[in-house]
C-alpha cells in the first residue's frame, strides 16, 4: 500500500515526469536498455529494495521509453535485472540478510563471495541490453518526441527540485531508516512539492473547485488512495501517467496473501518436503548438489509463490547436504539467493512477479525473455558448481586462520 501511494504521490508532484522528461532529455536510445538497466542497478544497490526502484525509477524509465518509442517489454526487463541485481549484493536488502542467516555465515562473506557469479552475469546482460540498442532502427523511434516532452511541460512543473523525495528517499535509505517510514517521507515531501508547485493538477483531479483548501485536500486524497489520472489529449501519455495510489495494490495483496497461505501449507503438510527429499536421492556431487539446490528455490517460487520461502525453506533443507560434502555455509547461502531472490519475477502467481507486471504495466511472460540478469546467473552459478570453480571447501576458513608459526 505504502509503494502505491508513493507511485501517485511522485506523479502528482511531478517527480516522476521530471525524471521521465530528462531522461528522454538526456538518454539515447541505442543506449537506453544498458542505461536503464545500470541505473536501476546503482539505485537498488544502494537502497536495498527492489520494489521501491521498481515502483519510482521504474516507472519512470517505462514512461522515457513510451516517449522514445523503444520497447516497453525490453525495458521492463533491464529494469527487473539492474533492479534485483542491486537488491541481491546490496547490505541494506533484506534477502542478502536473510540468506547468510539461515545458512549459518557471516554478511560480507557471503556478499563477496555472491560477487563471483553475480558480476559475470550483470556484465553478459549490459553487454546484451547494449547490442539490443545498437540494433534499434532509428525510424522506429517516435518522430513525435518533442511533442511527448511539451505536453510533459504543459502538465508539470519540470525543475530539478522535483527530485528532492528521490533525493531524501535514497538518504534515508542509506541511513538505515525502516521501510515504511522512509516511503512515507518521500510521498509527504511529494505532497507538500504539489501543493506548491502543481496546484493546476491537484485542482483538476478535484473537480469542485469552489472551496479552494477543501478542493486541495480532495485532489491529494483522491491521488493517493485511488491514483492519479491525467487527461492531456495525448493516450500514450495519459496511460503511463495514470496510475499509482493505495487502491492499485489491493489486487497484488490479495494474490500475495493467497500465495503466502498457499505457501504455508504446502511447508506445514510436508508436501515441499517430500518433493526435496525425492530430489536429494539424485545428489551425488558438489555440482548436482549446487543444481538441485537450484532447482528446488525455483521450484519453491512456482509452488509457494514467495521470495522469502524460496530461501529459508531450501537453505534449511541443504544445509545438512551441504556439511555431508565438505562445503562451506557461504556456498549454500549464495546459491539460496543465485535462484531464489532473483528468479521470483519471473514467475505471474508469485508476489515479485504480480507486483513487477502490475506496477510497470508490461506482463510477465511479455518482460520474462528480457530479464537477462535473472536468467543468467541461475546458469552461471549451475556451470561454477559442476566445473568446482569458486566452490569453498568447509576447512578452507579454519585454515586460513591458524596463524603462521
Amino acid at each position: 500500500f505504502c509503494v502505491g501511494l508513493l507511485i501517485g504521490s511522485w506523479i502528482l508532484s511531478g517527480t516522476v515526469p521530471t525524471m521521465i522528461y530528462y531522461s528522454l532529455l538526456i538518454l539515447d536510445p541505442a543506449i537506453f536498455y544498458a542505461a536503464s538497466c545500470g541505473i536501476c542497478a546503482l539505485v537498488s544497490l544502494s537502497i536495498g529494495s527492489s520494489w521501491t526502484v521498481a515502483g519510482t525509477i521504474g516507472i519512470a524509465l517505462i514512461g522515457a521509453a513510451g516517449g522514445l518509442g523503444v520497447s516497453m517489454e525490453v525495458t521492463a526487463g533491464a529494469i527487473i535485472s539492474g533492479a534485483y541485481f542491486g537488491d541481491k549484493l546490496s547490505p541494506l536488502s533484506e534477502t542478502t540478510n536473510l540468506a547468510p542467516a539461515v545458512a549459518g555465515t557471516d554478511l560480507f562473506s557471503h556478499i563477496g563471495h555472491m560477487l563471483w557469479t553475480t558480476i559475470p552475469s550483470i556484465v553478459i546482460a549490459l553487454i546484451l541490453f547494449t547490442l539490443m540498442g545498437l540494433n534499434i532502427d532509428a525510424d522506429t523511434v517516435s518522430t513525435d518526441l518533442e511533442l511527448t516532452m511539451k505536453l510533459i511541460r504543459d502538465s508539470f512543473t519540470i525543475h530539478p527540485i522535483m527530485l528532492l523525495p528521490v533525493l531524501t528517499l535514497l538518504i534515508m535509505a542509506n541511513k538505515k531508516f525502516p521501510p515504511v517510514p522512509t516511503i512515507l517521507a518521500g510521498a509527504l515531501l511529494a505532497v507538500l512539492l504539489a501543493l506548491v508547485f502543481q496546484r493546476a493538477a491537484v485542482l483538476a483531479l478535484a473537480g469542485d473547485t469552489q472551496n479552494v483548501f477543501l478542493a486541495y485536500f480532495r485532489g491529494v486524497w483522491q491521488t493517493l488512495f485511488d491514483g492519479f489520472s491525467l487527461n492531456s489529449g495525448n493516450a500514450t501519455l495519459d496511460d503511463l501517467m495514470t496510475r499509482g495510489g493505495m487502491s492499485s495494490m489491493l489486487n497484488t495483496v490479495w494474490l500475495i496473501l493467497c500465495a503466502m497461505i498457499f505457501g504455508a501449507v504446502m511447508d506445514h503438510t510436508g508436501l515441499l518436503k517430500c518433493l526435496v527429499n525425492y530430489a536429494l536421492s539424485f545428489v551425488n556431487s558438489t555440482g548436482s548438489l549446487i543444481a538441485t539446490t537450484l532447482l528446488t528455490c525455483i521450484g519453491a517460487n512456482l509452488i509457494t509463490s514467495d521470495q522469502y520461502i524460496s530461501v529459508v525453506l531450501p537453505g534449511r533443507m541443504y544445509k545438512l547436504e551441504f556439511q555431508n560434502h565438505n562445503l562451506d555455509m557461504k556456498n549454500l547461502s549464495r546459491t539460496l539467493e543465485d535462484a531464489g531472490t532473483i528468479t521470483s519475477p519471473l514467475i505471474p502467481w508469485n508476489t515479485c512477479g504480480a507486483y513487477m507486471a502490475s506496477t510497470l504495466g508490461v506482463a510477465t511472460f511479455a518482460y520474462l525473455p528480457y530479464c537477462f540478469f535473472n536468467l543468467i546467473n541461475p546458469v552461471i552459478a549451475a556451470i561454477y558448481g559442476f566445473l568446482n570453480f569458486k566452490i569453498v571447501p568447509a576447512d578452507r576458513t579454519a585454515t586460513d586462520a591458524i596463524p603462521a608459526s
